[in-house]
């Protein structure tokens, strides 16, 4: 895969057009190579979409950790 090629799928990854999986499809052997990648193009994960069976147990986790930051501040 050349660097035009790697760029490509990280900044298709953040906007969310492809999924980890398909990374691994095409040559990512594991996600710190992701991480890393988008660090290094100024670029974040996606966010998973708030939708499905999990978003109540996200939105409690969320709500737990707005929680702690707030008691630090």
């Amino acid at each position: 895969m050349t660097d035009n090629e790697r760029e490509t799928l990280i900044r298709q990854y953040a906007i969310g057009e492809i999924t980890w999986h398909a990374l691994r499809e095409r040559g990512f052997d594991n996600y710190l190579q992701v991480l890393a990648a988008l660090g290094e193009l100024g670029l974040r994960p996606p966010v998973a979409a708030m939708e499905g069976p999990n978003v109540e147990a996200r939105r409690r986790g969320r709500a737990v950790i707005r929680e702690a930051l707030r008691a630090h501040q």
